[in-house]
């Protein structure tokens, strides 16, 4: 695999700069008494590309889900864009969750709907009446190279095309961050670094990008930003970070 060669953004630690996201002692314990989270302090900026690792079960997907308010942290305080949403009334959340980009490891794509209809589909949920839909549906296919599949359905492509249309989607309505929670867990080696290039692309364009991620290739090759999370806490933080470091055991 070739790595693309794109310029690297400033470093994050500078500053003058204000996160666009910021956890301050957030924990996460369930009503069954399982903590996923604890104590998680960090701050990501923007233009930041920065990929989330850890075991399965380690707190990931939670702080995703904290991020997006799908789940409620128990403690401390999480900011999107310098505005707290730990306790944002549920009226105002349509609005906080227009600034994400969202992909899944399963696309979840609508079967019957053609690739167009599944791109527009994100606009006519989240801003009823956008002029130019179509404009702006042709544009996020066009980004993510599936400009010629407008009318395919989903089963007519392969894993990697799907994935590529979920992008499209979540790009149409330009987020200033974009949460990619495991987008290679169902694609082969060649097709999941196609992803990633493309996310590196959307990233160039001033996108804030987190990857959660179990790709140990795609984070050495790479050499972007590394949190690593072990039984729901931060234990790493690095600049141009490894999946691991020498001598982590295995996570």
């Amino acid at each position: 695999m070739s790595v693309l060669t794109l310029p690297r953004p400033a470093l994050a630690a500078d500053p003058a700069l204000r996160p666009v996201i910021s956890f301050h002692g957030v924990g996460k314990t369930y009503p069954n008494g399982t903590t996923a989270l604890r104590d998680v302090d960090l701050a990501i900026y923007q233009k930041d590309f920065v990929f989330l690792v850890g075991a399965s079960g380690a707190g990931k997907s939670t702080l995703v889900r904290l991020l997006i308010r799908e789940e409620v942290a128990s403690t401390g305080r999480i900011f999107v864009d310098g505005q707290e949403i730990t306790r944002m009334p549920r009226r105002r959340l349509p609005k906080l969750r227009r600034k994400f980009g969202i992909v899944f490891q399963d696309f979840k794509l609508l079967p019957r709907s053609t690739v167009a209809q599944n791109v527009a589909f994100a606009l006519q949920v989240t801003r009823p009446g956008q002029r130019h839909l179509k404009e702006k549906v042709e544009e996020a296919l066009w980004i993510v190279g599936l400009e010629d599949k407008l009318n395919k359905f989903p089963d007519e492509l392969s894993g990697g095309e799907q994935q590529r249309v979920a992008i499209a989607r979540a790009l149409v309505h330009r987020p200033r961050i974009f949460l990619a929670d495991e987008p290679t867990g169902n694609l082969d080696p060649d097709t999941s670094w196609g992803i990633v290039q493309l996310l590196l692309q959307i990233n160039h364009r001033g996108t804030t990008v987190l990857m959660a991620t179990h790709n140990r290739e795609v984070v050495d090759l790479v050499r972007r930003r590394v949190i690593a999370i072990e039984n729901g806490r931060v234990v790493r933080d690095e600049h141009e970070g490894q999946y691991l470091k020498e001598g982590e055991a295995t996570i």
